[in-house]
């Protein structure tokens, strides 16, 4: 009996430990008919499946509680399901509707791990697909394919990406949901982050400090990695690119692999570009840029959790465009030998997601490094620092219904600034900040129209600095100081569905931004220009209402938003219109109540009896005023892009072939600033041809392009460049080459 009685409870535990959630079922098209290769992805496992040769499809190993599942395939809109699981096997059968310009995305960039249609806040996804993005050696200039989106440029290899009139530290920059820390207050400071391994980029236009914190009161961009390789599956590419304008080469190349549980991979990647050539042919002395990249990752997936661990890293050689490096460097190359600028930044980055029966914990951390270098004269450093930081947060899901979400949680970082080795410049002085805070987040779906977002936040920031110089020399001198700064911040929101076709969206969110090192203790010469700050600046605070409209149908979609952003004490850099004894141009930290208001529109047609074409158009206005009456300085022009893209299956040698033709044209900027020049409007045109070539068994992805195709000689309002009376590159010819290879396993049941 007592044998029995323990055989029976060894079989209860084999199958209370063994019994696992299972999700399978079938993906058809409008038709009926099986859709082989379709993509079924759960983005909080990081983990998925592809269909079949008759559309069948399994997951396993899936944890307890609410799953959101996306099913995708080429040409179809997406779908996303929500499956609530306790231990058991579900059948999930699919059928995906044919589209040529509707695909509501998951986004992890938000408030919860939902689609975009979901959000209050809109969060634009860009794709990485050479089909539809730019091919140029500035990768910040492909974000502007977004409406609402600019850069501040100094060239190919220096810019910073502009949301809706706000920059620098205005908005965050995360590297696959971490803050990315690389000096990155100053317009003369590049992005730090190539697209290579970037499956897409996620966008919210608006402030997200409730998310986020401080340096998000403008907006977020988020670098979302790529998804690992199918289990049982080797995957690799090898991507070159070649451009006229630059004499530039990139090289870079990918692997990825995966088990059933673990995965990996590791990617490499090298750029060169010599001096760009302006608009008329003359070259810009001293933008030659090169840069070198390594990126590698590791994973573990079970239902009882996902744990990934990231590591990135960057160097980075950067000419500076200054008076003395235009008068030294008399012909064209690509070393850097005289007045360039250095970065070295290790990213190192740990996220992991446990499954605690109806609850679900993230917690992630970082640590980067980056080290900022100028050099002067050959060999001679003219300033050496270096910036450390630690992130880490914690977020509990709470237990929640099919149609409510909500979350608590726990987020900090401590970072240093240390001036190394003694160098002639200390531009910023050693200093050390901490910041914690602590927020909660509510959801919640009436009626199965609306969708109710809301929630709050509170910060509190410490900055310590040391003193430099000697208080009897007020030329040098910079006092100690020590700030600490608390703010709550929050938003309310909500989505209508009028209909399956129109989505209507408003939201109100309180944000803050504290000042920087920089903007507190600058005093001394920054590249071509002379900065000063005020250690006496108060934190931002800004009250943002968005309103936008989103209505789709097959063919067709359009979108309109509008803005009106109120920042209390917006701090931004302007000239003062003096210059120091050598004539070197004084700009200073100010101050000022402020608005900023405009919005986008955007139109999307594929017309039925043109399969093959598409039309697309968006316009962005943004324009920014001081409360006195003055223009708020470094605002984009008023802009308009219009793309026509055929897409064919055949083109001669070519499979899914494609021809595009892009216009962007920018209005007279005459807002300008006190003490800032207006600028004249322009046009350009691009064209690009591309598609998949198949030599024997091996396919290759290649496409040429020809941007500022009638070499254009302009000056866009937020090139820096015109401060030394250089314009913006010219034409451009460039040849992007992508080959892909694979070491697959005989198995129905890939999973990514």
């Amino acid at each position: 009996m007592k044998k029995i009685f323990i055989v029976c409870v060894l079989v209860l535990v084999y199958h209370s430990l063994n019994a696992q959630n299972k999700i399978a079922g079938k993906i058809t098209d409008q038709n009926n008919l099986p859709l082989p290769g379709a993509t079924i992805f759960i983005s909080d496992m990081n983990k998925g499946t592809i269909s079949d040769k008759d559309g069948n499809y399994e997951l396993i190993n899936i944890p307890n509680g609410k799953n959101r599942i996306q099913f995708s395939f080429v040409g179809f809109a997406n779908r996303i399901e929500t499956v609530e699981l306790s231990g058991e096997a579900i059948k999930l059968s699919i059928l995906l509707k044919q589209t040529a310009v509707e695909a509501d995305e998951v986004v992890v960039s938000g408030v919860y791990n939902s689609t975009q249609h979901n959000n209050a806040v809109k969060i634009d996804v860009l794709k990485l697909d050479p089909h539809t993005i730019k091919i140029t050696p500035n990768f910040s200039e492909v974000l502007t394919q977004v409406p609402g989106v600019d850069m501040i440029s100094k060239g190919s290899g220096v810019s910073k990406p502009v949301i809706r009139g706000l920059s620098m530290n205005d908005i965050l920059v995360l590297n696959n949901g971490v803050r990315f820390e690389n000096y990155q207050y100053s317009s003369h400071h590049p992005l730090g982050i190539d697209e290579f391994g970037i499956e897409d980029v996620e966008i919210i236009k608006g402030p997200a400090s409730l998310l986020y914190g401080s340096d998000a009161i403008g907006g977020v961009i988020n670098f979302i990695k790529e998804k690992p390789a199918p289990v049982g599956n080797i995957l690799g590419d090898y991507n070159l690119q070649l451009f006229s304008n630059t004499l530039g080469m990139t090289n870079n190349f990918g692997m990825k692999g995966a088990s059933k549980k673990f995965f990996g991979g590791v990617r490499a990647g090298q750029k060169t570009n010599a001096d760009f050539l302006q608009g008329g042919g003359a070259y810009t002395p001293n933008s030659r840029f090169n840069e070198y990249s390594v990126k590698a990752n590791a994973g573990f997936t079970d239902k009882i959790g996902t744990f990934k661990l990231f590591y990135d890293f960057n160097n980075q050689k950067l000419g500076l465009v200054e008076d003395e490096a235009i008068e030294l460097i008399t012909g064209r190359g690509r070393k850097n030998d005289i007045f360039y600028q250095e970065l070295n930044t290790h990213l190192i980055s740990s996220q992991n997601k446990l499954y605690l029966r109806r609850f679900k914990l993230d917690i992630n951390s970082a640590y980067q490094n980056t080290e900022l270098i100028h050099f002067g004269e050959e060999n001679v450093y003219e300033l050496q620092m270096k910036l450390a930081t630690l992130t880490y947060e914690a977020k509990l899901h709470l237990p929640s219904k099919e149609n409510s979400e909500y979350i608590i949680g726990f987020q900090g970082f401590n970072q240093t600034n240390t001036n190394l080795n003694d160098r002639e410049t200390i531009l910023l002085p050693d200093a050390t900040t901490n910041n914690y805070s602590a927020f909660g987040l509510f959801q919640y779906t009436f009626f199965s129209k609306l969708k109710l977002q809301t929630g709050i936040r509170y910060d509190n920031k410490f900055i310590s600095t040391q003193t430099i110089g000697i208080s009897y020399e007020p030329a040098t001198y910079r006092p100690a100081i020590d700030k600490t700064y608390g703010s709550f911040s929050g938003s309310f929101g909500a989505t209508y569905n009028l209909s399956e076709n129109m989505l209507f969206r408003a939201n109100f969110a309180a944000a803050y931004r504290t000042p920087n090192l920089a903007e507190l203790t600058s005093n001394g010469q920054h590249e071509t220009r002379y900065e000063i700050g005020d250690n006496n600046l108060v934190p931002e605070n800004a009250y943002e209402t968005d309103l936008s409209i989103h209505y789709h149908k097959e063919n067709f979609t359009f979108e309109l938003a509008g803005f009106y952003n109120m920042i209390n004490n917006y701090i931004f850099i302007s000239p003062t219109g003096d210059t120091t004894s050598s004539g070197i141009y004084i700009y200073k930290y100010m101050q000022s109540n402020s608005a900023l208001f405009g919005g986008e529109a955007g139109l999307h047609i594929h017309p039925k009896p043109i399969e093959w074409l598409h039309f697309e158009t968006t316009f962005s206005s943004v324009i920014g005023k001081q409360n006195n009456g003055d223009y708020i300085p470094f605002v984009p022009a008023h802009k308009i892009r219009i793309e026509l893209r055929a897409e064919k299956e055949k083109l001669l040698f070519l499979q899914k072939a494609f021809v595009s033709v892009y216009t962007t044209t920018a209005f007279n900027q005459k807002n300008a600033a006190p003490d800032e020049t207006t600028t004249s409007g322009y046009s350009l045109l691009d064209l690009s041809i591309g598609g998949n070539i198949k030599i024997q068994n091996q396919l290759m992805s290649v496409s040429i392009s020809a941007n500022n195709l009638f070499d254009t000689k302009y000056i866009d309002h937020l090139s820096t460049l015109k401060e030394v009376g250089l314009f913006n590159p010219g034409r451009n010819i460039a040849l992007n080459l992508r080959i892909p290879f694979s070491i697959t396993k005989n198995d129905n049941n890939n999973t990514l």
